[in-house]
């Protein structure tokens, strides 16, 4: 399975990683069939796994080998990282002024162009907007085995990685936008669709990135530090802040869910990729 997985083209192994972030994302949407509410402390405790593992994946993930392959390339690899890096966050920054949105929990504060769309497809835009990083992410890791100087099988098992560990972070985030959406007079059919299809951006996005670094291999490394950039600044402008606004009983159920999907994207990181 693996070496036909392997003999695949990139941007077609891209395609599958996305694929299957956003299955994974539809899997945690379906939790709305199952209960009519979620706790707070519980859905803190989500985005706080969620922000742990992005954190983790931007740096063993995409920061480190960035670096990596700078040095290879003769290049000054600390500016590379950090120009990408900031580009990264400046270009969700420009998203977040432009895309029409609005957060769950920031009392109903819309961002992006003037706009007459229902709130909850406001809401369901943000989630579909910082879904693009991970997406960029799986497809920038995957066109990457395409220029490693290493071993394939080696660069193969830390994209797949990478989509694993995006793969369970996204599993309580589908949960986190269905199950809110039904508590506002949504169906739960709807709220599950509009859930899942909160994720249809990353397989998209995989294709493009893994397209992008093969047909120009010289921007891989600011390509992965992008990609680390623009996860890093959903953490922080949406991730971290509504963890700690749905842990009602305190922080400790957001910092320790941070703490949670750190280790275990760490785990998967050092151990298998």
């Amino acid at each position: 399975m693996f070496e036909w997985f392997m003999s695949l083209e990139l941007w077609v192994q891209a395609l599958l990683g996305g694929i299957f972030t956003w299955f994974v994302t539809a899997l945690g949407a379906a939790l709305v069939f199952f209960f009519k509410n979620i706790s707070k402390n519980v859905l803190g405790m989500m985005y706080g796994v969620a922000a742990g593992v992005m954190v983790a994946a931007s740096f063993w993930s995409l920061l480190a080998p960035g670096i990596q392959i700078a040095e290879e390339q003769g290049n000054i690899a600390w500016l590379v990282v950090a120009i990408g890096f900031s580009l990264g966050g400046l270009f969700l920054f420009a998203a977040d002024k432009v895309i029409p949105h609005m957060h769950f929990g920031k009392k109903n504060v819309k961002e992006g162009i003037t706009t007459k769309m229902r709130r909850s497809i406001l809401l369901v835009f943000s989630i579909t907007l910082h879904n693009i990083p991970e997406g960029l992410a799986i497809g920038v890791a995957f066109g990457a085995i395409g220029a490693t100087t290493g071993s394939i099988e080696a660069a193969t098992i830390a994209a797949m990685v990478l989509a694993l560990g995006i793969g369970i972070q996204n599993f309580p985030e589908g949960a986190a936008v269905s199950i809110p959406l039904s508590q506002e007079k949504m169906g739960k059919k709807k709220a599950f669709m509009w859930g899942q299809a909160s994720a249809l951006v990353e397989p998209l996005f995989a294709v493009l990135g893994a397209i992008l670094v093969t047909s120009m291999t010289v921007i891989l490394p600011y390509a992965l530090a992008f990609a680390a950039g623009a996860m890093i600044y959903v953490v922080v402008e949406e991730l971290i802040p509504e963890a700690q606004e749905n842990a009602t009983s305190g922080t400790h159920f957001a910092v320790f869910g941070f703490m949670l999907g750190f280790v275990i994207m760490m785990i998967l990181d050092v151990a298998l990729g």
